[in-house]
């Protein structure tokens, strides 16, 4: 989903050290709150436009969200500048694409989805250009003063989750800085290691015929929180709808 490793990717020291804080800040976030899908792998090997990848399982199939999960994907989605801000001391565009679909999922919880204080309303009206290639485009049909309340909304529910992922990553700061430092020297942990780092425990030493390579999946992979290499467009991700 993420596209293939990029191993012969020259990436240097100081954004490979970004890159383990940027993806620990993630994983770390996404194993501790309730109603996320629970961590499958974190890896700092670049994948297609991605210097780094935190990716998600869900149990079992979704074809409904809870205003909860949504949630929690929003705080997911913000760790990563946070964790870069606290440990690293500055913000990267790594976080652009985390922060344009934090911002473009709280903006559906208001406009599509009724999850705000503006109630159970839908905003924008969605038609078909037939002779666009079937394109969607969305008018606005309600009024100017209607359009910075819903800003204000989609402004609540992405800093509520800034806030709800901060808090999270300064309970948890040994444990996050342990996952990082060990993302740097394995350079993959799967959602079990995570786990146990979270709660203590050493890691058992790797095999001696380990390698960094990602074993294939049949499952489907939501991936959270890649960091972008600036300057490269990609295509759509897939979002809950």
């Amino acid at each position: 989903l993420m596209g293939a490793e990029r191993k012969s990717m020259i990436i240097s020291e100081d954004e490979k050290r970004n890159t383990a804080y940027h993806e620990a800040g993630h994983a770390v976030v996404a194993v501790m709150l309730p109603h996320a899908d629970p961590l499958h792998k974190v890896t700092i090997i670049p994948r297609g436009m991605a210097l780094g990848v935190t990716m998600q399982l869900p149990i079992d199939d979704k074809h409904c969200y809870s205003k909860d999960y949504l949630e929690d994907q929003v705080a997911i989605l913000m760790a990563g500048r946070i964790a870069e801000e606290i440990y690293m001391k500055h913000m990267t565009t790594g976080a652009g694409n985390d922060i344009e679909r934090a911002t473009e999922l709280a903006r559906k919880m208001v406009c599509e989805w009724g999850m705000s204080e503006l109630g159970p309303l839908s905003f924008g009206k969605k038609e078909e250009q037939i002779f666009l290639g079937r394109e969607i485009a969305q008018h606005r049909d309600y009024s100017e003063e209607t359009a910075i309340r819903i800003d204000e909304q989609v402004k609540k529910l992405v800093q509520k989750g800034y806030d709800r992922a901060s808090q999270i990553i300064q309970e948890h700061s040994a444990a996050l800085v342990r996952v990082a430092e060990m993302l740097l020297v394995r350079e993959i942990l799967d959602g079990a290691e995570v786990r146990m780092i979270l709660d203590g425990k050493n890691l058992p030493p790797q095999p001696p015929t380990a390698t960094s390579t990602e074993e294939p999946t049949q499952q489907v992979i939501r991936p959270e929180g890649g960091r972008r290499v600036p300057g490269l467009s990609e295509g759509e991700n897939p979002s809950p709808a």
